[in-house]
């Protein structure tokens, strides 16, 4: 196998080398709607430097180092400086919280953590049992606090703007790390190589056809699978006009952006199509799309009312796509020139073979509801779980990839999903393992059992409802709420708290002690739990 090229090189330093040094990499929006221009050679220079203070802190080929931190430019110009030193990168929601980070930063071995003074503190209450992370680089502390805690500003003023590294490298070379959620125990950290970058290029250019004169805008948190590929690393290396929006969301902001930016190509989320759907219809009518030509959802399937809301309030075509943290760019998507069915996940690409497989792996009939599969290959593919190589060769069955997710193929070879196979639980297009939110709220004293489960929601596909036994001399309150509220956007992340708790005397198990959750979910809906020899008895 030849080599392949770094995925740094490829988006920044090759577009200087072609001439395209002083044009925009990208624009970046602030919270507050101003805007900064940053040019190609801008963002090599301070990835070189990234680059240069990771390598005077002893970073080497194929350690791991971690970036904590919001959507900022500190991130991307971070990300590059990892890869130049072909040291790996694991980028983290800044909405995590303690133990989330420990799993994660314990579980990739991470040397290095980049983050800012506001997050902090949640690593400090855990760095104590991190034995490997030498140091902590913080992007707005002015001088360093210790020999630990360092400033990365004073860092940055210390090393030149110029690194050498190699621009090919083995395709197999790690360069970054994923992390998804486990049903029942710790999240998996699915690694990607070098050697994918072509893929993710291959779909970029199949699925959006962006334009030379297109402006694109992905508005996906590189901590995503999707921010990555197709809001930092795609649109880079092929040089698209994009821009960047560091704020929180908002209606207004959103709006304003693609009118004033002449967006003609967005790439979102069902859940934040939805959240637009709440606004008053008097707020759309304010402002311009006519510059949109196309619009693109991932993370979870997008509804037909919000697929017909969207295109007739802004005025383009919808397209839906799948894909994967462990699959690396996309593998089913809805795009121009097909005919686009309300509520699908749209057809394969043309290098991917999909299939709808039986448990034994027999392929499904049209319109049966089976395991959604695909036959390796494809050069985005994930090559292990870090630490969990036993589960990652679960996914497969000889040559088939198995993703987890249920779905149903029709006659004319568009895929349907249906739901997951497993409990992790799709709450606004993050994936959350129900056993990281149990854990937290066993921790609270007033808690001696509990399950948690994902059901469907109009806004976030699915909400999180927790099921709770309390100690005998315990009664629920608003304080209590508040408490486990608390503990769980602190231990694991705002985005898997829970939105409704219920009391019960008892949390239905198996007899070898596993939590049933369908008879909650059941229970919960109102319908039929089905069979229930295999549940102990009390």
């Amino acid at each position: 196998m030849g080599l392949t090229k770094n995925i740094a090189y490829t988006c920044t330093r090759r577009p200087c080398e072609a001439g395209h040094a002083d044009e925009q990499a990208f624009k970046w929006i602030h919270n507050d709607l101003t805007e900064q221009i940053f040019t190609f050679q801008e963002l090599d220079t301070a990835s070189n430097r990234m680059a240069n203070v990771l390598q005077r802190l002893g970073i080497n080929k194929g350690q791991c180092v971690s970036i904590y931190l919001p959507k900022s430019v500190e991130l991307l110009n971070s990300f590059f400086g990892i890869l130049k030193n072909e040291a790996i990168s694991c980028i983290l929601f800044s909405t995590f919280g303690e133990s989330a980070l420990y799993d994660r930063l314990s579980d990739s071995r991470t040397r290095i953590l980049i983050t800012r003074k506001s997050l902090l503190k949640k690593v400090q209450k855990i760095e104590g049992e991190l034995n490997e992370l030498q140091a902590i680089l913080v992007t707005d502390l002015e001088t360093h606090q210790d020999d630990y805690i360092l400033s990365l500003p004073q860092l940055l003023a210390d090393v030149p703007d110029s690194f050498a590294f190699s621009a090919e490298i083995e395709p197999e070379t790690p360069a970054f790390i994923q992390y998804t959620s486990g049903s029942t125990g710790k999240p998996k950290g699915a690694l990607h190589v070098h050697g994918g970058l072509d893929t993710m290029l291959a779909s970029f250019k199949e699925v959006f056809e962006i334009q030379p004169d297109e402006c694109f805008w992905c508005t996906a948190d590189p901590a995503w699978i999707t921010g990555l590929v197709y809001g930092v690393i795609s649109p880079l290396a092929l040089l698209t006009n994009q821009i960047q929006f560091g704020g929180n969301f908002s209606a207004e902001s959103w709006l304003e952006i693609l009118q004033r930016e002449q967006v003609n190509v967005w790439y979102t989320a069902p859940t934040a199509l939805r959240m637009l759907m709440q606004e008053e219809a008097g707020l759309f009518k304010q402002y311009d799309y006519s510059a949109l030509n196309r619009m693109y959802s991932v993370g979870e399937p997008l509804n037909p009312e919000v697929y017909y809301w969207g295109k007739k309030v802004f005025g383009c075509e919808v397209y839906d796509n799948w894909f994967q943290s462990e699959t690396g760019s996309i593998m089913i998507t809805n795009k121009p020139g097909r005919a686009v069915k309300p509520g699908s996940m749209g057809q394969p690409l043309s290098y991917i073979q999909a299939m709808i497989l039986d448990d034994d792996m027999h392929p499904l009939p049209v319109r049966q509801q089976g395991n959604l599969c695909l036959k390796k290959g494809w050069g985005s593919m994930f090559r292990t779980y870090i630490n969990k190589e036993d589960l990652y060769q679960e996914k497969f069955n000889g040559d088939i990839y198995i993703s987890g997710d249920l779905a149903y193929r029709d006659e004319e070879g568009y895929f349907w999903y249906v739901s997951r196979a497993d409990d992790v639980i799709n709450t606004a297009g993050h994936l959350v393992g129900p056993f990281e939110v149990e854990s937290a709220l066993l921790e609270i004293e007033e808690i001696v059992d509990v399950a948690v489960i994902g059901v469907p929601d109009p806004i976030l596909h699915e909400k999180i409802i927790a099921f709770l036994c309390l100690r005998k001399d315990c009664e629920w309150s608003r304080a209590l709420e508040l408490k486990c509220r608390v503990n769980i956007s602190n231990k694991v992340s705002t985005t898997a708290t829970p939105q409704e708790y219920h009391l019960v005397d008892s949390i239905p198990k198996n007899k070898s002690g596993k939590i049933l959750r369908r008879v909650l979910k059941a229970r919960y809906e109102g319908k039929d739990p089905g069979d229930l020899s295999t549940m102990e008895e009390k």
